[in-house]
């Protein structure tokens, strides 16, 4: 347990890896601030010292997981010409569906206050969906413009289709421990860009 008055290395980090825990053990009803900061060994009060309350630290995890697929997103712009287009988008897109237990996306939805501080949050620019989306359409454009995607291809419908489906799935899957992300990112990343060689219909 962290000492009172000790600063504590990563705080918010700490604490949101520690309530995904907390979730993945004992569903969306176990997450409580005391759960949140036994698992996380910190004092009884650290939580509500940083987030004005259990809704807001929600949205705050919510958020945070989102600006981390974003970057992943952003990222993409790395790799082009490099490995092959559909490995890329597997990549980023199992890892957005990875970013998430579906039971916090259920608190997020549910909870009313912690849903309303995630859209306004994005409704002032917090990177999201949209920015994920156009970040996959920069790199579909590119990796077009290096003939590594068909030139009739829409790269913006294609990262619309891949970006909403991923998130759709995210939003309404139930947690089960069989659940393989990246098979059916793989699944999905065929059927819009076709079998290797192929590219898109």
């Amino acid at each position: 347990m962290s000492p009172r008055g000790v600063a504590i290395p990563d705080l918010r980090e700490r604490l949101f890896a520690a309530a995904e825990r907390v979730v993945a053990r004992g569903g969306a009803a176990a997450l409580t601030s005391r759960a949140v900061t036994d698992e996380a060994q910190c004092a009884k009060g650290v939580l509500h010292a940083h987030f004005a309350g259990l809704d807001e630290f929600v949205a705050a995890l919510v958020l945070d997981r989102f600006s981390r697929s974003a970057r992943g997103a952003e990222a993409l712009a790395d790799r082009v010409g490099r490995g092959t287009v559909a490995d890329n988008l597997v990549d980023f897109a199992a890892a957005l569906l990875d970013s998430l237990d579906p039971a916090v996306v259920g608190l997020a939805m549910t909870r009313p206050t912690a849903s309303l501080h995630t859209r306004r949050a994005l409704e002032a620019g917090e990177p999201g969906y949209a920015a994920m989306q156009e970040s996959v359409a920069g790199y579909l454009e590119a990796e077009q413009g290096a003939g590594r995607v068909p030139g009739g291809a829409d790269p913006h419908i294609l990262a619309l289709a891949l970006v909403g489906t991923v998130h759709h799935l995210l939003m309404t899957r139930s947690p089960d421990p069989d659940f393989d992300a990246r098979a059916t990112c793989g699944r999905l990343v065929t059927a819009l860009l076709g079998p290797p060689g192929r590219g898109p219909a």
